[in-house]
């Protein structure tokens, strides 16, 4: 019945939204003569305010369409290369402009980043992408929204996801292929290619594994000590709910954003509190340059999907109740997950030394498990003064991370093969 009771919220709550955003419009439009009254900034910042904290946010667009390098812009276009029920396997290919002709930049070692199901979209990543687009070709998950995902699909498991990632990095080709896992995925893409070694099956030159719950056991956080605290069946009976009809997936068990939400406001409350307040001093000041950053930090931030239940319950499970995967004990499918069967793909790990989501040790941990990677094959990296986000996007991931990562994948890169069209 939550759920239900959440849409009639949003129901309830969807006119007086539309009356704030054409309040804020109607006092602050240059053409409006209510703009020209006293207190028309305060009212149009306080209408907006109201409005951005009442309306429904919808995943947004990547929104990469050029990219400047060395003074010169080249344009980006985003295709799917591969559309499960679940996921969209989405290519960034970036072109020049040779002798009149576009071409694609064919020489870049391709890199799949394998995104976080985890509440927020893939366009969390958007700042990862489009650095990476300098150097490479891109590739990345794209996980759908289990709520528009029809009933009659079946299921998505921590196992299913594994088979995911196996699929695409086959699609792909292993053999010059680059595998970047940032936070969650971390833990199945090391399961997925600890498979395919035990299987024989050609694997990746190499994996970047960021800021991720390998061994939670490592430093603990308050998000590892809130999944090992409460029983397995307490995630089942409290965060588990049916979706409603008005969506495609009507029916469907999830564990749905806006409870996901909640908890992520709930981390550092005052913090928003804050943010909002300096949002309107802004629009107050005539500060537009703050106030658009604040928009499209909670633009993304706020923008939430909903977790299929069996996934996410077996992420509590396997993860972080029994740490399965750093005690040799998880299986995938009927299979054992090995990670000392990788031999050929080298492995940098890469954590925040403020991270307060997935702690220090918890991503190097794959080093000890990975026994049969060489140690020259072997690098670490802790980023000083960052937090999670800050590993992967932002100031740091481009002046102190990246660097490393991409010269990283450089040392591993084998020669190019022919690529799916």
């Amino acid at each position: 019945m939550l759920y239900q009771l959440h849409e009639l919220g949003r129901a309830w709550m969807a006119p007086m939204t539309y009356w704030a955003d054409a309040g804020a419009k109607m006092f602050s439009a240059p053409g409006s003569w209510l703009s020209t009254t006293p207190g028309a900034t305060r009212m149009a910042a306080g209408y907006e305010l109201l409005y951005r904290i009442g309306k429904d946010y919808e995943k947004p667009e990547f929104g990469i369409h050029s990219l400047e390098i060395g003074g010169d812009t080249y344009p980006v276009i985003e295709r799917e290369m591969l559309r499960k029920p679940f996921c969209r396997l989405l290519r960034f290919k970036r072109y020049a402009d040779d002798a009149d002709n576009i071409v694609d930049l064919k020489d870049d070692p391709p890199v799949l980043v394998v995104a976080p199901l985890s509440g927020h979209h893939a366009t969390l990543l958007r700042d990862t992408v489009k650095t990476l687009l300098r150097d490479h070709k891109v590739y990345i998950t794209d996980w759908v929204d289990a709520r528009m995902v029809p009933a009659e699909q079946g299921a998505f498991t921590l196992d299913d996801y594994v088979a995911y990632v196996q699929e695409f990095i086959r699609l792909i080709g292993a053999d010059t292929l680059h595998v970047i896992s940032v936070c969650q995925p971390t833990v199945p893409v090391l399961a997925a290619i600890s498979l395919m070694a035990s299987r024989g099956e050609a694997t990746p030159r190499s994996m970047v594994m960021m800021g991720g719950p390998i061994d939670t056991r490592e430093n603990p956080t308050g998000v590892n000590d809130l999944a090992t605290q409460k029983p397995f069946e307490w995630f089942e009976q409290n965060l588990i709910h049916l979706v409603p009809v008005n969506y495609p997936g009507r029916g469907r068990r999830v564990y749905p954003g806006f409870l996901q939400h909640g908890g992520f406001v709930a981390m550092n409350p005052e913090r928003h509190m804050q943010s909002h307040w300096d949002f309107y001093q802004d629009l107050v000041k005539g500060d537009l340059e703050d106030a658009d950053s604040h928009r499209r930090f909670y633009d993304e931030y706020n923008a939430v999907l909903d977790m299929p239940a069996e996934y996410y319950l077996d992420t509590i499970r396997v993860v972080f109740q029994q740490q399965l995967l750093p005690r040799g004990l998880w299986e995938v499918a009927g299979e054992r997950v090995d990670p000392a069967a990788i031999t050929g793909t080298a492995l940098l790990t890469v954590e925040g030394e403020l991270d307060d989501i997935s702690g220090q040790g918890q991503t190097r941990a794959a080093h000890k498990l990975c026994s049969g990677v060489a140690q020259a094959q072997r690098e670490h990296l802790t980023v000083e003064g960052a937090g999670h986000y800050g590993i992967f996007s932002g100031r740091r991931w481009r002046t102190q991370v990246y660097p490393q990562v991409r010269d990283f994948i450089a040392r591993h890169a084998a020669p190019r093969t022919e690529e799916p069209a």
